[in-house]
């Protein structure tokens, strides 16, 4: 093969700039890059980048670079380390994951322990999933990406995590609430729900009760999930939200649980990764501790519970209802 006199260094460069779109933030040696895409330039024999105001636009034939360039370092980077051994004892390494905070709070409690004592030296950035997760695990900027079933790409390897379902909360002082509730009672309270992203995704229990024709009073509407607990608090309003994750809450906060009264359909967890690191023995040395963290006795979690909620209305499952599950 011949590359004919390419330095491949020079494509991790240009990688950055496609990322960046600008030379001083694709690099603190503005000097060394600017250089670096003047051979880039000289190679290629097209401007590549051209200066626009404080960015740089691509060329339409850098435009045509983007992707292959990437495809070529992410396949570059599995080779340097296929079938590499790894010692997590030793090794110093970062690991980028995206999760929903949802996620991060009822699992990261349950691997930093882990982590710290098993790999000292290993770092994690936990960053969110509402940030292009699609695109960030395409390209490789991200290790991890933890994710409900059904939003996950069908190009890259993904195995199940664990499956969740949902409970209501109300403050504890709340007395208009008994020990269960009515789907009428239910729909005539104010409630609490989170909103996802910039768009303001749909999560699974808004959509259910939505394609079953029913409409809840949200007075409040939060930036996160972790947030939702806190806010009845000292108020008469009602939530619905993940089974972990309230009874994380209910550890600390003063607020009781209650089955929903209707049944909401369980989602699945998943953990997707680059089909290019599926042989990273680093990459499956974490999967392996985030399975154990999620499922401690060794069996995939279904935490719903044997008793019925009260006033269940048959036919709740996620095919019945035509659900996709929003992002959680």
């Amino acid at each position: 093969m011949d590359l004919h006199g390419l330095d491949l260094n020079l494509l991790v460069v240009l990688d950055a700039l496609f990322t960046q779109r600008s030379v001083t933030r694709a690099s603190e040696r503005q000097s060394a890059t600017s250089s670096a895409l003047g051979r880039l330039r000289a190679f290629f024999k097209d401007d590549l980048l051209l200066p626009v105001g404080r960015k740089m636009l691509l060329t339409p034939y850098a435009e045509g670079l983007v992707d292959p360039v990437r495809d070529l370092l992410l396949r570059t980077e599995a080779i340097i380390k296929h079938d590499t051994i790894f010692h997590p004892e030793t090794v110093s390494r970062n690991f980028r994951i995206m999760m929903s905070d949802y996620a991060a709070t009822v699992l990261m409690p349950e691997i930093l322990p882990r982590l710290e004592q098993l790999a000292p030296r290993v770092t994690l950035e936990i960053n969110s999933h509402l940030d292009s997760p699609a695109e960030k695990l395409e390209r490789g900027e991200t290790d991890l990406l933890i994710y409900p079933r059904g939003h996950n790409s069908p190009h890259h390897p993904c195995e199940d995590l664990f499956k969740e379902d949902f409970v209501c909360l109300v403050w504890s002082k709340n007395e208009l609430v008994k020990e269960t509730i009515s789907l009428e009672q239910y729909l005539a309270m104010g409630h609490v729900a989170s909103t996802v992203g910039d768009q303001h995704m749909p999560t699974i229990d808004k959509t259910v009760f939505e394609r079953l024709g029913y409409e809840r009073r949200i007075e409040i509407h939060a930036m996160a999930f972790n947030l939702v607990p806190e806010l009845v608090v000292g108020t008469k309003r009602i939530a619905t939200v993940h089974r972990r994750l309230a009874q994380k809450h209910a550890a600390f906060l003063p607020i009781r649980l209650l089955e929903p009264p209707i049944a909401i359909p369980l989602f699945t967890e998943t953990i997707q990764w680059h089909k290019y690191r599926d042989s990273d023995p680093a990459i499956a040395w974490l999967r392996k501790l985030i399975h154990e963290a999620a499922n401690p006795t060794g069996a995939v979690s279904n935490p719903r519970p044997q008793t019925k909620p009260a006033r269940v209305r048959k036919l709740h499952n996620s095919k019945a209802l035509g659900l996709k599950v929003s992002t959680m």
